[in-house]
């Protein structure tokens, strides 16, 4: 995972993908989205003209068993030269992870699946190395929720980590389901417990509104944000260049 620097938070625009278009949903509802872009790869180059090293793509659609956007996906890949693409939603066994792979995506995002079969995640950090394997974990509260946010799990962030820390997994990415897409801003209490729980490297999601919340990263300790509606309505300037 490509780092921060100068010991700012590296703050990581995404771009979410809902019928064929670039968009955030509030709640991850997908009845309750916003338009950003008509074209997701148009947000994608967007966020790269601004000098995004990583954008990280989210298939909504996949991710609620509605559809694919896989191949706007690989266009977006393609043109792109020199940006990471790391990958999430639908993801749910080894074939779907190693075709986007395949493709050139430079890491994959396992959700449900890495709640679901822990030892998909082994597997395919075995076969590609723990630097192109990422899981998110997406929780209301500390309880992670599976199949596009619309179900509750049974288990914990708690729960999970031991397990996934003994798959070889070296990135996390934790995502405070209740604000997402809501500007309202992190829950310092909740991206504590996170970091204690989660000793790697830890990006976070949800509520991210200012650059008061990027301060809080920092003073946590913890390595980023994935960022959508506050880079898109200006409510945090991009690109983050200090505290």
């Amino acid at each position: 995972m490509t780092g921060p620097a100068h010991g700012v938070p590296l703050v990581i625009p995404c771009v979410d993908i809902q019928s064929g278009r670039a968009v955030r949903l509030l709640g991850g509802d997908p009845d309750r989205e916003t338009v950003y872009f008509d074209s997701p790869l148009d947000a994608a180059r967007h966020w790269a003209g601004l000098g995004a090293g990583l954008v990280h793509l989210v298939d909504l659609d996949a991710a609620t068993g509605r559809g694919e956007n896989r191949g706007v996906i690989r266009r977006i890949v393609a043109e792109l030269e020199g940006v990471e693409i790391e990958v999430g939603g639908g993801i749910r066994d080894r074939e779907s992870a190693e075709e986007l792979l395949r493709a050139g995506v430079s890491r994959v995002v396992i959700g449900t699946a890495a709640v679901r079969d822990p030892e998909l995640v082994r597997v395919l950090i075995e076969a590609h190395g723990p630097e192109r394997v990422v899981v998110s974990l997406d929780a209301r509260g500390l309880e992670v929720a599976t199949h596009g946010w619309a179900r509750g799990s049974g288990l914990t962030v708690a729960d999970l980590t031991p397990i996934l820390a003994d798959a070889g997994l070296e990135t996390l990415i934790f995502t405070d389901v209740t604000r997402d897409g809501s500007l309202q801003g992190l829950d310092r209490e909740l991206m504590r417990a996170v970091r204690q729980l989660w000793t790697n490297t830890l990006i976070v999601g949800g509520g991210v509104a200012t650059q008061d919340d990027v301060r809080l990263l920092a003073g946590e300790g913890i390595q980023g944000a994935i960022v959508g509606r506050a880079i898109y309505e200006g409510t945090l300037a991009y690109p983050v260049v200090g505290l």
